[in-house]
């Protein structure tokens, strides 16, 4: 037999597309070629796997062999592909029943003696490769990786020999197995630790309950960073499926995967010099930014108007569509990007404006020129907009009350989020148009209270969308059916920096 046909899988964003390996070994004098738009790693993989075969003590055809690496319209990288051309051609040489290959799929990189190395997207190949209900052999570090995967048949092995003898029936493979799981309770900081900042816990609860974005507005000190970091101690544990999704982009990102904590919610918090680039994504062959490594969890952003305004306008379709699109010139990838925000900043460039101390010495067009750097459109998809105090003195001492702890306020998060999803199957924050006017519904008092301050605060129609389904959120923390006076009013005082009233 001359021809035989390996499956494997490339990596395209978070996709593991298939990839079919297909061996020709002709007449003529001794060649190797490799077709099938390989990137540079790829066609180093000639020599990888002639060295392979050769120090694992097999037979390498001294024939014209061509590799096709199809589609050809695809792009290929990378070192995955090599144990699926070194099997595909000891299959075409008869050393390995071409049959072998038929129902399987192969991934992993293979060292001059033979050995299996590691690759990075396993996860999103393990997915696929359930999806298409084949068996998948990897590298056995990538075992625990791969057994993520639901209903996946991933077996390990340590060399090119240990995978010719299972083909060949000769030997077995052992299966994939998880790492041991973090049976420990999550080491989330806890929001009894946060003195006074009555509001900021109240707006804590409330973004956590219905999913909304939070800006922090307040002077140096005063808790904004405190408050960010208890966000993830009251949110749901995330699902199955969506810890599936978060892992296969830190499966792609070249981080790797952190077996033990894979199902918490991630908390990224990028310097604030980090650029576009880093915060959307992007290289030549795109791999996730913060945002997609945030997908499930949160994205604290401190210091926000020390940003660049640049890179603040990249978070302006992600906040709203809860995808990002990385085109490069010769390929593009969609990376999940549904997080929830959470920014932190001064009122003015010296932190003090509107503080009692009146200790602020900052002109009225510095002030402006500093909350500027925040785009009207970025801010219309911030739901929350709180100014944080400084904290009083006697509000610190040791002995002082400590306020409620993260698990009493996260049943009362769990029960209006078990009231959203019975509704509409997803938190108030991720609620369509549609689904707004259907649940969002004002009685005449509050829709002219509503008018009212659209008018006086000039708000848009997405502002306005967005403080419906806040006071939807505040309504259901109280188990009310409908949306109050009360519900509306406390949603519309979370419009800090429409009012123009930043720190004031």
């Amino acid at each position: 037999m001359n021809l035989a046909l390996a499956h494997s899988r490339a990596r395209v964003g978070v996709h593991a597309p298939a990839v079919r390996v297909e061996v020709h070994l002709g007449g003529g004098l001794p060649h190797f070629s490799l077709v099938g738009l390989p990137a540079a790693a790829v066609r180093e993989s000639r020599e990888r796997v002639r060295a392979a075969i050769v120090n694992s003590q097999l037979e390498f055809p001294q024939r014209r062999i061509t590799v096709n690496l199809a589609p050809a319209d695809l792009p290929k990288e990378g070192g995955r592909y090599d144990l699926a051309i070194a099997l595909a051609i000891l299959a075409a040489s008869g050393q390995l029943p071409v049959m072998a290959l038929a129902d399987c799929e192969l991934l992993g990189e293979l060292a001059l003696t033979g050995e299996l190395k590691a690759v990075d997207g396993v996860l999103p190949a393990a997915l696929a490769a359930a999806a298409a209900g084949r068996p998948l052999i990897v590298p056995a570090p990538n075992g625990p990786e791969a057994a993520l995967a639901s209903g996946v048949q991933a077996r390990t092995a340590r060399t090119l020999l240990e995978a010719l003898a299972f083909l060949r029936g000769q030997g077995a493979l052992p299966r994939s197995e998880r790492a041991a799981p973090d049976v420990a309770p999550p080491d989330y900081p806890d929001l009894a630790d946060v003195r006074g900042q009555a509001s900021g816990r109240r707006a804590l609860e409330i973004a956590a309950a219905g999913g909304h974005h939070l800006l922090l507005v307040g002077p140096p000190g005063c808790g904004k960073t405190l408050l960010a970091s208890r966000l993830p101690g009251l949110l749901p544990e995330a699902s199955e499926a969506e810890a599936l999704e978060t892992a296969a982009v830190h499966s792609v990102s070249g981080r790797g995967v952190d077996l033990a904590h894979w199902r918490r919610r991630p908390f990224r918090a990028p310097h604030h010099l980090a650029s576009a680039v880093a915060i959307a994504g992007g290289g030549g062959n795109p791999r996730p930014g913060e945002i997609s490594l945030a997908h499930n969890g949160v994205l604290f952003l401190d210091e926000l108007a020390e940003w660049s305004r640049y890179t603040l306008e990249v978070l302006r379709q992600p906040l709203e569509s809860g995808v990002i699109t990385v085109s490069r010139a010769a390929r593009q990838s969609d990376f999940p990007a549904r997080f929830q925000l959470v920014a932190a900043m001064n009122p003015c460039p010296c932190g003090w404006a509107g503080d009692p101390s009146g200790r602020c010495t900052c002109p009225a067009e510095s002030v402006q020129r500093y909350r500027a750097k925040l785009s009207g459109p970025l801010l219309d998809r911030i739901d929350l907009q709180l100014a944080v105090p400084r904290v009083p003195p006697e509000a610190l001492r040791p002995d002082a009350p400590r306020g409620e702890p993260s698990a009493v306020v996260r049943e009362r998060v769990l029960a209006a989020r078990a009231i959203q999803l019975a509704r509409s199957g997803h938190c108030n924050a991720a609620m369509s148009q549609a689904g707004t006017e259907t649940h969002c519904r004002l009685a005449a008092r509050e829709q002219r209270l509503l008018e009212n301050a659209m008018a006086a605060m000039q708000l848009s129609a997405r502002a306005m969308h967005r403080v419906l389904r806040l006071s939807r959120t505040i309504a259901d923390l109280d188990a009310s059916a409908d949306i109050g006076h009360a519900h509306l009013a406390e949603a519309l005082s979370y419009r800090l920096l429409d009012r123009g009233a930043a720190g004031a």
